[in-house]
């Protein structure tokens, strides 16, 4: 960190307790840690330095929201350095898994070792902030690697790049987790080009998509009245209407790069009209991440 640079809080402190009652085994399939960074320090390449978001903010957070499972995903801030996440993972009595990130080059017994001690998958960005680990193709043949260890394949990457990823992703060895529901632009409704591609790749059972980060697709500009994700709402609607089977949600918390800080409680309360329908819901946070992260019951 330089001397001109603080750290930045990427979460609400007081979030709302939703309205919404979870179902019981309710999973965030998608969450970060940050630090502590006096034990767990952040990654020199990181280009963003938050204020610590420790492991026992995000359970407390969890308590107040009604959740019991969740999967932590690996953080750029602290690179392929997964100790922070490997720790929350080991005080979290079996109700919190992970998704590394790691090199290509990264050993078989490293990747072993990761899957014993509950990671499920790797995660590769495509994004512009951040830089890329290795090109696509050369990512879809470190799959066949990760099918030996049963870890499945998780990408973020900005929304038009999906017409060039689709074909390459649809021949990994291993299932395919789709971040932010590819990070479309929620505003240009649900007929634009990268959407309908989304839409057409997730016919393949093959892949799996989380519809978190409605409040990242939604167009929000700070000092508005207030936070409207009614157009990223929409979008999940119909992913979850069409793939109920192969849906997952996530909080995202603590939201890092994000242009404000979500209310973590309005974003469970959504799912009332993400998922309307009870037993679809439950479907959404308790048997799709229950049945493909391997949580004990």
């Amino acid at each position: 960190m330089t001397l001109n640079q603080e750290p930045r809080r990427t979460y609400c402190l007081q979030p709302t307790t939703p309205k919404l009652s979870l179902p019981l085994g309710a999973c965030d399939t998608h969450v970060h840690v940050f630090g502590p960074s006096s034990r767990f320090p952040f990654a020199a390449s990181s280009n963003a330095i938050p204020a610590d978001a420790p492991k026992e903010t995000l359970y407390a957070l969890h308590q107040r929201l009604g959740i019991q499972r969740c999967v932590i995903v690996q953080s750029a801030v602290h690179g392929f350095d997964n100790a922070a996440s490997e720790d929350a993972i080991a005080h979290g009595a079996g109700r919190y898994l992970g998704v590394a990130l790691v090199p290509l080059n990264v050993s078989d017994v490293e990747l072993e070792r990761m899957a014993s001690v509950g990671f499920r998958g790797v995660r590769f960005n495509f994004m512009k902030h951040l830089a890329a680990a290795g090109s696509i193709e050369d990512i879809v043949a470190f799959t066949r690697r990760l099918a030996f260890f049963g870890m499945h394949l998780q990408v973020h990457f900005e929304s038009d790049l999906i017409h060039g990823l689709a074909g390459p992703l649809a021949r990994s060895a291993v299932p395919v987790v789709i971040d932010h529901m590819g990070r479309v632009d929620a505003s240009l409704g649900s007929e634009h080009a990268d959407f309908v591609a989304l839409r057409q790749l997730m016919r393949n059972p093959l892949f799996r998509i989380k519809v978190s980060g409605i409040d990242r697709i939604s167009p929000f500009e700070p000092g508005q009245a207030g936070p409207n994700y009614t157009s990223g709402i929409a979008l999940a609607q119909l992913l979850v209407r069409d793939f109920p089977d192969r849906c997952f949600w996530g909080s995202d918390w603590p939201h890092p790069n994000h242009t404000h800080v979500p209310d973590d409680g309005g974003l469970v309360d959504a799912l009332q009209q993400i998922a309307p329908d009870p037993v679809v819901r439950e479907l959404l946070l308790v048997r799709n991440p229950h049945d493909f992260y391997r949580f004990e019951a």
